[in-house]
């Protein structure tokens, strides 16, 4: 098999190609990220052989899905421009960035059919998908579990009449043919879903082994312990790309205004349809969105988690914007008294 036929089973396609030059692509060698550690980053090459690369403090942010050029010692020449991303700010207090994965095609959100079912916790994840430009596809797990499974597909698929929505057991052999449509070979899809749902299954389900360990949801409140802990990249035995990520408890939107207007068309709909364009949706007369409340056609729910992830990104947006313009001045003041000592140097 040539080359660029083991490249195109690792999601190499002509996005990529015409961003190298004839004499890279002879000379470099290129490779797509599969994990990345502290302090090195696991690749494969053309030739399905693992490769690590040392992180160095030059080096620029990777992320499992990239594609790199290096050399023939492993050294990065090169990051190629990624045409989706997922990133979302870091957990906890920090005003930073954190990537997610990179040059995904398909995004399976998994939701399990017990007491984790969370319509909100579903288009949350679709705004991460719709900002990134993936695909997204609700996968709704432990169905054997479910006494209704329609009613809860029925109230997934009215969140999009375009969304695709499955129902399915993770422990089911036949997970792997109703997922297939997005698993071939060269396509590249990202599990997400919060802990406990049942990823780590469907992944080792649609590997064919036990690539990765499971734990049980705890009974009373069906949550799940933490059975991942970082991003991989795994190839699947129909020539697909998996990419698993660890559960996320705190998944905060940044950056991401634009994923949750396309997830909430219908209210954004609305509210251009209000009288005033500053419309605060509370008393004022001509109000859109309050007559569909008032109607039914609008769920209180969905609204108020449209307002509630609109406010998380904004804020925490405008969070890291002040964060990268106060390392600026911090930078600026730097530089500034190392040019002084260096003047009084000279002067001396």
């Amino acid at each position: 098999m040539s080359q660029q036929m083991h490249l195109t089973q690792l999601g190499w396609s002509g996005f990529f190609q015409q961003q190298l030059s004839l004499e890279q692509w002879q000379q470099g060698t290129l490779a797509r990220v599969s994990a990345v550690h502290r302090s090195i980053i696991e690749v494969i090459t053309a030739d399905f052989k693992p490769l690590s690369l040392p992180i160095l403090s030059n080096m620029t942010d990777l992320t499992v899905g990239d594609w790199i050029l290096c050399d023939d010692q492993g050294h990065l020449l090169d990051v190629l421009q990624r045409f989706s991303l997922f990133s979302r700010k870091a957990a906890g207090n920090k005003a930073q960035l954190q990537l997610i994965a990179a040059n995904i095609d398909t995004v399976f959100i998994v939701c399990a059919l017990n007491n984790n079912f969370n319509l909100s916790r579903i288009e949350r994840y679709l705004a991460l998908a719709k900002e990134a430009a993936v695909e997204p596809v609700v996968v709704l797990s432990k169905a054997d579990l479910c006494q209704d499974i329609e009613h809860a597909l029925a109230q997934v698929a009215a969140l999009d009449p375009m969304l695709m929505v499955v129902a399915l057991n993770c422990l089911d052999e036949q997970s792997k043919s109703v997922l297939q449509p997005w698993c071939k070979p060269g396509k590249t899809v990202a599990v997400l879903g919060s802990s406990g749902v049942g990823k780590s299954s469907l992944i080792n389900t649609l590997l064919g082994h036990e690539q990765l360990l499971t734990g049980n949801a705890r009974e009373q409140d069906s949550r799940g312990r933490h059975t991942t802990t970082g991003r991989t990249l795994h190839l699947m035995a129909d020539g697909g790309l998996l990419l698993d990520t660890p559960g996320m408890r705190e998944l905060q939107l940044s950056d991401c205004e634009q994923g949750v207007e396309a997830t909430f068309a219908d209210v954004t709909s609305l509210v251009e349809q209000c009288r005033f364009s500053d419309c605060h949706h509370q008393t004022e007369p001509g109000c859109a969105v309050q007559a569909a409340l008032a109607d039914g056609t609008l769920s209180a729910r969905r609204f108020n988690n449209y307002q509630k992830l609109l406010k998380e990104q904004a804020h925490n947006s405008a969070t890291l914007a002040q964060r990268r313009q106060r390392e600026k001045q911090l930078h600026r003041g730097y530089r500034s008294i190392i040019n002084a000592a260096q003047q009084r140097k000279k002067g001396g």
